[in-house]
């Protein structure tokens, strides 16, 4: 698995269109949460190229183990995930 070169899961225009969006607080943030899971998910399927509706939960375990072993391994800056 390949570092994604700025991968941003949301940007700060979609957060500010969620922000007016009328939503109640709860739903602005599944709305963000999806907004950016969707992103996620679409670097997950290319890892195992495959399409989004191809994936499987476990695939998308082992792609967090990965990345986090990434993570523990090489640094922060070496994983998808920056956190």
């Amino acid at each position: 698995m390949s570092e994604q070169p700025g991968v941003q899961f949301l940007t700060a225009e979609e957060s500010a269109k969620v922000d007016i969006a009328l939503l109640s607080s709860p739903e602005k943030f599944l709305t963000r949460l999806t907004i950016s899971s969707f992103r996620l998910l679409k670097i997950i399927a290319q890892a195992y190229e495959v399409p989004i509706e191809a994936l499987t939960p476990q695939q998308i375990v082992d792609w967090f183990e990965k990345d986090s072993k990434i993570r523990r391994e090489q640094g922060i800056e070496a994983a998808v995930l920056k956190w």
